[in-house]
């Protein structure tokens, strides 16, 4: 056989396997670079204190709304006390106000008819004085009289006005002691933990005497209702994926089992940075010291996994992906 029979079958076996590996590949995709996922729930209280029991164990099953644990109520319910009396005192001084209002205008009242009969008056003997059939002493004195009625009016007016700028302010006061009595209820309700979502309590080292911190995570719960597979396909596999494909995965965790899935969703997009801390995955192009092509994630679901199955959140999967 001359070299270059050689070389042709060489060539040919090669276009064939390529060809056979195209073929392949546009009817199965496969990856084991693949694992299971779930979302890890960082249960963070609202409220700082001091923990006075835990009510749960590490990698134990809970439920949504269970009683993971509870926080000394005993200072916050003092203060509900407090905002209580405040509130109470407010609504008092409301009513107070209201009182002193309905006093002002009653007066108001009585001091308006005084000025209107004295001007009544004043016109009258103002009249009689021209024609002289009064003294100017009585005119004098009506006038004196409808200058004290007109001032008492005017004072009857600002005492109104006085009254009711007081009851703004105690309506104001009202309001915000109303505002802060619910908040104190609010923060009272939060010293109880309850589980967000059912799932499985994971490294738990809260213990009785520890101080909880507003806003910073003290339970971690991998929710038992997010399970899903992510796997890392080559950026050629993609163009023949699309939603709802038929996939079978089969779980480090149960080998020999094949399990039916659907693809869930095709990440539009990677990292090439790998610096942390960034809102697109980073997924490495390299296994060891060889360098692959870019892989992008592709979620997957089961279809109808056994209510007994287990599932371990970062275990190794393979995954078939049939296009």
């Amino acid at each position: 056989m001359t070299r270059a029979r050689r070389l042709g079958i060489a060539a040919a076996v090669l276009l064939g396997v390529f060809v056979l590996y195209e073929v392949v590949t546009s009817f199965l995709a496969y990856t084991a670079d693949a694992y299971v996922h779930s979302d890890l729930v960082s249960l963070a209280p609202q409220v700082t204190g001091r923990v006075i029991a835990v009510h749960v164990a590490d990698n134990q099953d809970v439920r949504e709304g269970d009683l993971l644990a509870s926080i000394d109520a005993e200072p916050f319910r003092l203060v509900v006390d407090q905002r209580r009396a405040e509130a109470e005192e407010a609504r008092a001084q409301i009513a107070s106000g209201q009182s002193a209002i309905a006093s002002a205008q009653a007066a108001l009242k009585a001091a308006t008819s005084a000025a209107d009969l004295a001007q009544e008056t004043q016109t009258r003997l103002s009249a009689l004085a021209r024609s002289q059939d009064i003294s100017q002493a009585a005119l004098d004195q009506a006038n004196d009289g409808l200058r004290r009625a007109n001032a008492a009016r005017e004072a009857a007016l600002d005492a109104v006005a006085l009254t009711q700028s007081m009851l703004s302010k105690h309506e104001a006061a009202r309001t915000r002691a109303t505002a802060a009595l619910a908040l104190a209820e609010w923060q009272l309700a939060r010293t109880k933990l309850i589980a967000p979502t059912s799932g499985t309590v994971t490294s738990l080292t809260l213990r009785v005497g520890d101080t909880a911190l507003a806003d910073v995570p003290l339970i971690g719960i991998v929710d038992a209702k997010a399970w899903r597979i992510i796997a890392n396909y080559k950026e050629s596999y993609l163009r023949g994926f699309a939603v709802g494909d038929t996939a079978w995965v089969s779980l480090d965790s149960s080998p020999w089992t094949l399990r039916r899935a659907k693809v869930a969703s095709i990440a539009r997009g990677i990292s090439r940075d790998p610096a942390p801390e960034r809102l697109l995955r980073y997924v490495a192009p390299t296994t060891d010291w060889i360098r692959l092509q870019r892989r992008f994630p592709v979620t997957l679901t089961l279809v109808d996994p056994p209510a007994d199955m287990k599932l371990y959140m970062g275990a190794d999967a393979r995954v078939l992906v049939l296009p």
